[in-house]
C-alpha cells in the first residue's frame, strides 16, 4: 500500500497576502481522497522526530537557537517565513514524515511526504523557506539505523538544492544530483556531486531527453541502495519562481521515468514534494497529484 505522511500542521496559515502557497498541503490530500487515488488509511500522522536525527545534520547551535526562536530577523528575512513555535513544530514534524516513509519505502518500494523537499535548509542556518533539511536528516538516519549504505538524492526541484549540497559536500557516500534552472535561484549555487544547469525556457523535449540519457548511467555507477526523489513541480512554465517551460504532461512524464526507474531497478524511493508557484493553484495541486497517481500505477 502507498503510504503518505500527512499532518494538519502542514496547512500552518501565513500572514495574508504570503506567496509561499501553504493551501496546497490542504488541498493535496482532499483531491486524492475525492478522485479515489487514495484512501484514508493510505496517509499517517508524522509527530516529532528524536533530536538525535536532526542533529546528525545540523548544528546544535542551530538548532538550538531555531527551537528557542531566537534566530535573528535578518537570519528569518533569509528563511522567508515569519518565525512562530508552530512554524518551528511543522518543520521538525516535516522531517518526521520524511524519516518515517523511508522506512515505508524499505517495505513497499516507495512512500511519499505531502510537504517536505526542503533542500535550501544548510546545516547551520535557514534559506528560502527551509529551516531543517528533511532528506539529508532522513538519509543519515537511513546510515545511522544501517538500513542504507549508498544514497542518492535526484533533486528536479527547478531551484539548486544548495543547503543538499552544502551538508554532504565531503562526503562519498550520498550523491547530489541537482538539475535546475540555470539562471534561477540560488544565484551563488553550491557544487553539488552533479549539477546540470538548464537554460531558461526549456522545455519538455530538452528536459526530459537530458533527464531520461543521466539518471540511468548515475544510477549504473554510483550503485545506490536507496534513493531519495525531490518532485517539485516549479519546472512549470506557469510558474511564478521557475523560469523553465515545461508543461503539466511533461512533468508528469519526468515522474514517471524517475518513479518506473526506481521500480525496474528494484531500488526504494522516498519522495517528498518540494516547490510549486503556479498563479492557478489548480494547476500546482494537478501536478503533484500526478506524482501520487503514478506511484500508484507503478507500484500498486
Amino acid at each position: 500500500m502507498l503510504k503518505i505522511a500527512f499532518h494538519p500542521i502542514y496547512k500552518h496559515p501565513l500572514p495574508e497576502g504570503h506567496r509561499f502557497p501553504m493551501e496546497k498541503y490542504e488541498l493535496l490530500p482532499r483531491q486524492l481522497l475525492y478522485e479515489g487515488t487514495c484512501k484514508d488509511d493510505n496517509f499517517f500522522k508524522p509527530e516529532f522526530p528524536d533530536p538525535e536525527h536532526i542533529l546528525r545534520v545540523h548544528t546544535q547551535e542551530y538548532f538550538n537557537r531555531l527551537r528557542n526562536l531566537e534566530l535573528s530577523s535578518k537570519e528569518m528575512r533569509k528563511a522567508g517565513f515569519p518565525l512562530s513555535r508552530e512554524l518551528v513544530d511543522r518543520e521538525q514534524i516535516i522531517v518526521d514524515g520524511t524519516i518515517q516513509a523511508c522506512g515505508l519505502a524499505l517495505e513497499n518500494g516507495i512512500a511519499m511526504n505531502i510537504a517536505g523537499g526542503t533542500h535550501h535548509a544548510y546545516s547551520n542556518s535557514a534559506e528560502a523557506f527551509c529551516l531543517l533539511n528533511d532528506q539529508a536528516v532522513a538519509a543519515r538516519y537511513l546510515q545511522h539505523k544501517k538500513l542504507a549504505k549508498k544514497i542518492l538524492i535526484v533533486d528536479l526541484d527547478v531551484h539548486q538544492g544548495n543547503g543538499t549540497a552544502e551538508i554532504f559536500q565531503k562526503d562519498a557516500s550520498v550523491f547530489t544530483f541537482s538539475m535546475h534552472g540555470k539562471g534561477n535561484y540560488p544565484f551563488k549555487k553550491e557544487i553539488s556531486d552533479l549539477d546540470i544547469a538548464l537554460a531558461n525556457k526549456t522545455q519538455d523535449e530538452e528536459y526530459l531527453k537530458i533527464l531520461k540519457s543521466t539518471l540511468p548511467k548515475l544510477i549504473d555507477q554510483q550503485k545506490p541502495d536507496f534513493i531519495f526523489y525531490l518532485s517539485g513541480v516549479d519546472i512549470l512554465e506557469s510558474d511564478k519562481l521557475g523560469k523553465l517551460g515545461c508543461t503539466t504532461n511533461g512533468c508528469k512524464e519526468r515522474d514517471r521515468f524517475v518513479l518506473q526507474t526506481c521500480h525496474d531497478l528494484q531500488i526504494p524511493v522516498q519522495c517528498s514534494m518540494g516547490g510549486g508557484y503556479s498563479e492557478d493553484i489548480k494547476v500546482i495541486i494537478e501536478a503533484h497529484a500526478n506524482t501520487y497517481r503514478l506511484a500508484q500505477e507503478i507500484y500498486f
